[in-house]
């Protein structure tokens, strides 16, 4: 039986739209994210840069993009083998946990099929965190 947040991200797409599927993917990656292991000073001094991107892109609170510089830049800046083997691994995890939930599924299969999307995801999150704190 599927964890109890998997069936709710099931509802969530299944009643959903495009915007749905993008914040699923962005907390999928998340959560499989939650074992790559990230120095706290490289983590913050390339959440920072990525921050000072958003902002001289415009309203920094206008929302994140996978493919937007900001995202990009932090993607690049983390990325690094290893950790994407452990995004990918825990990916898979996830796949296997959410079997009878095919929309949450199918949003798994995509990103194991796009690792480099899988890592931008995992990278907007990171992003989303930090924009969702009060510093």
């Amino acid at each position: 039986m599927p964890a109890p947040w998997l069936a709710d991200l099931e509802r969530t797409l299944a009643e959903g739209d495009e915007d749905s599927l993008a914040i699923a993917v962005v907390v999928l990656a998340s959560v499989a994210g939650a074992n790559v292991r990230l120095d706290g000073e490289e983590r913050d001094g390339a959440v920072r840069r990525a921050l000072l991107l958003l902002a001289a892109g415009g309203d920094p609170n206008r929302g994140l993009d996978l493919g937007g510089r900001a995202v990009r830049a932090l993607a690049t800046d983390l990325g690094d083998l290893d950790r994407r083997e452990i995004l990918t691994s825990a990916l898979a995890e996830l796949a296997a946990e959410a079997q009878g939930l095919p929309h949450v599924s199918e949003a798994l299969r995509g990103l194991l099929d796009a690792p480099e999307i899988a890592w931008r995801a995992y990278a907007c999150s990171l992003l989303a965190a930090e924009l969702g704190t009060d510093n």
